[in-house]
């Protein structure tokens, strides 16, 4: 699984001129699934994320997580993540995984997610085409992949 973890004071997913998540401060995660993420991959990247010491603290230093600020988060599916871009100028969604594969995942990193946070985890819907809006805070934006624990 690949995410782009993006801090924000503010975010919207909307559907058809619908909002269907909006949040103030927190954070705004876009996932990428390829058919060979697990179970394994979500507790990795959720224990991660909900961990990520990357908000202010009383000194202004980023040692807080989501969680001990009370933010919340909007999870997006983002097929594109796994673009291949090296040949040619149109890229190829290939690596990314079907829907069949990549729905139960999405579900439970979602599912997973909001039992860490300890609160729900609003999210977009898969496979439809949203708009997705926000103020990124710092701007602190950050690509973790679970295919590449480093």
């Amino acid at each position: 699984m690949r995410v782009v973890v993006q801090r924000v004071s503010e975010g919207a997913v909307t559907i058809d001129k619908e909002t269907v998540a909006s949040i103030a401060s927190g954070l705004v995660v876009l996932v990428g699934i390829v058919p060979e993420d697990t179970q394994e991959d979500v507790e990795w990247l959720c224990h991660k994320i909900v961990k990520l010491r990357i908000f202010g603290d009383e000194n202004n230093q980023m040692n807080l997580s989501v969680k001990e600020v009370d933010g919340d988060i909007i999870v997006v599916s983002q097929f594109t993540l796994h673009a291949l871009t090296k040949k040619g100028n149109r890229p190829s969604y290939i690596k990314a995984a079907k829907p069949e594969i990549a729905v139960p995942i999405y579900e439970s990193f979602k599912k997973r997610l909001s039992e860490l946070l300890e609160k729900e985890v609003q999210s977009g819907q898969f496979g439809a085409d949203m708009k997705v809006a926000l103020v990124n805070d710092g701007p602190v934006t950050l690509l973790i992949d679970s295919h590449q624990k480093e």
